[in-house]
């Protein structure tokens, strides 16, 4: 069975209270239900951490452990050079997802240090992106 991690960044454990006008009302716990209920023949696995370096971890443990990732670095996306290496470093294909359309927001939040990296980004359709990444996962693996 393929297993699938979908990694969060910090204050994403916020989710369904935090500025719901942006980032919407349904929480993490929901979004991996959500998915593993669509997907029932891959594994899905969901982490969140405030903590960068624990961030820099789980994604070392996954080497040899994980077929894909998505993530949302969240605030680490303007900010982590050290975040992006640790997944260059593992060589897992990874798509990169933001609630929020991060063009339409504050200027330093325009830059990403894992775009030119991923396998795509997706941005600005909220909980749907993840879905969206998943979905484009399982394209992948039904053309092989």
């Amino acid at each position: 069975m393929k297993n699938i991690w979908v990694l969060n960044g910090p204050n994403l454990n916020l989710l369904g209270y935090r500025e719901p006008s942006i980032y919407g009302t349904d929480t993490l716990e929901h979004i991996y239900k959500n998915m593993q209920e669509m997907h029932t023949e891959y594994l899905i696995h969901g982490f969140q951490t405030n903590h960068e370096g624990i961030l820099i971890d789980q994604i070392h443990s996954l080497k040899n452990n994980a077929d894909w990732i998505i993530i949302n670095p969240a605030a680490f996306t303007h900010t982590s050079i050290a975040l992006r290496d640790a997944i260059l470093a593992v060589q897992i294909p990874f798509i990169e997802v933001h609630l929020s359309n991060i063009y339409k927001r504050e200027k330093f939040r325009h830059k990403s240090y894992f775009s030119d990296i991923a396998q795509g980004v997706i941005c600005g359709f909220g909980t749907l992106g993840y879905n969206m990444a998943l979905n484009y996962i399982i394209q992948q693996y039904q053309k092989s």
